[in-house]
């Protein structure tokens, strides 16, 4: 059986050449987002569809979702401009996994005698204020801390 090109395959049927076509437009649309978008805010998002002119982006939380509102007319000017058929972008919030759990604690290093010696110093040196409250605070909570 002779080798073919992953093209010919999904050539092969008209549902297949269909989705083939419209996973091809999302492509192009996603990468009009990308770049038009700030780096981070694209990383969370993703064009979802479009339908009937109106181009579906998934935000992947509220305050992504509220700084691609900003955005709109910028994105909207840029599909345009690209010739695609885009007259308005509606975002929607897709809640997905949630965010990794946090790192484990990292080892915790304690203050030098020398250091714990120079806060109190310069506590002491300090007229009666919040300022030498806290660092009065820091310095005998370090002395404790092995």
């Amino acid at each position: 059986m002779p080798a073919r090109k992953l093209d010919f395959y999904l050539n092969s049927s008209a549902p297949l050449r269909d989705l083939t076509l419209a996973v091809r437009q999302l492509n192009e649309l996603q990468q009009i987002l990308a770049i038009n978008a700030p780096p981070a805010l694209a990383q969370s998002c993703c064009v979802k569809q479009l339908r009937a002119g109106i181009l579906f982006l998934a935000a992947a939380n509220a305050a992504v979702a509220t700084q691609l509102k900003q955005l709109t007319p910028r994105l909207l000017a840029s599909y345009q401009k690209q010739g695609k058929e885009v007259t308005s972008i509606r975002i929607e919030v897709q809640v997905g996994n949630p965010p990794p759990p946090p790192s484990p604690d990292r080892e915790k290093k304690s203050l030098s005698i020398e250091t714990i010696e120079n806060i109190q110093a310069l506590a002491d040196g300090l007229e009666a204020s919040p300022l030498k409250d806290a660092l009065s605070r820091l310095a005998a909570h370090s002395r404790k801390t092995p």
